[in-house]
């Protein structure tokens, strides 16, 4: 797993020995072990990690009115229920839910309103709920209704 993993160094000497992997992948998951020995005891802990995959299909960035698939995927080992997107999840006009069991959501033509903030949330019948953020970028035109802009004389005009 190098380079991706590290120690913190400085926190070995006030008892902190967690393990940094940097970027996590799909195959990282599973059962980790940490075993500490000092003088005669031996002390160890078991972590389990489990990671969320999110897909997208064209890759990020994702060009205005191309069909955009997003999938979220975890190696959690229950059955899954129900997948619900969420997007720019402030209250509002602007927020936007989505939950369906396969998993998947088809945006058919992505628009600049797609960018921004999205949460998948994975339920699954275990009653295990859990769920990942990422931020979609849309490659577009995101300017004045009107083709037309006016500017005052000797001012700047973006």
């Amino acid at each position: 797993m190098k380079p991706r993993v590290s120690l913190q160094d400085s926190a070995l000497r006030s008892g902190n020995f967690s393990l940094r992997i940097v970027p996590v992948r799909g195959e990282d998951a599973g059962l980790y072990e940490a075993q500490v020995t000092y003088r005669t005891e031996v002390h160890s802990c078991l972590v389990e990690l489990g990671v969320i995959t999110v897909t997208l299909s064209p890759p990020n960035p994702v060009v205005e009115s191309e069909l955009l698939l997003m999938s979220c995927n975890s190696s959690h080992r229950a059955s899954l229920v129900e997948t619900c997107w969420f997007h720019k999840e402030h209250p509002g006009p602007t927020s936007r839910t989505f939950c369906s069991s396969s998993g998947t959501l088809s945006i058919f033509y992505p628009a600049m309103s797609h960018a921004g903030s999205w949460r998948c949330q994975l339920r699954y019948s275990d009653k295990e709920i859990i769920s990942a953020t990422f931020n979609l970028q849309i490659l577009g035109f995101d300017g004045p209704a009107s083709p037309v802009v006016y500017a005052a004389a000797g001012s700047a005009a973006v």
